[in-house]
């Protein structure tokens, strides 16, 4: 099994979540992070004011696959969250070693 958490737009959230829901995905778990990466913030106008915003918002998405799944998963998030700008995001793939559902005390597959 492997955990997928992408970087991604925060407008890019709802076509993500639908990708991933076509390809079998029945659970995920998103969060409202802030950061930057190349593009290190960047400079907006208030009230004739320039300020930095150094911490852009982001979400992320994390969601836990079968290893045959990992591939289409991706597609699925590259595809849909791409902009072609700087900015997109970032995907980080992590292994996983066993999975508990509390509730009824399944584990492995049967857990997702």
């Amino acid at each position: 099994m492997k955990k997928i958490e992408a970087i991604i737009r925060p407008f890019k959230l709802d076509e993500v979540k639908e990708a991933l829901v076509e390809e079998g995905i029945r659970g995920l778990t998103i969060s409202e992070v802030r950061g930057y990466g190349r593009q290190k913030g960047h400079t907006e106008t208030y009230r004739g004011s320039e300020y930095r915003i150094e911490f852009i918002p982001k979400i992320k998405i994390e969601v836990v696959v079968e290893d045959e799944k990992v591939e289409n998963v991706i597609d699925a998030i590259v595809r849909t969250a791409k902009t072609g700008q700087v900015g997109d995001g970032k995907i980080f793939i992590y292994d996983i070693h066993e999975v508990i559902r509390i509730r009824t005390e399944e584990s492995g597959k049967e857990a997702l």
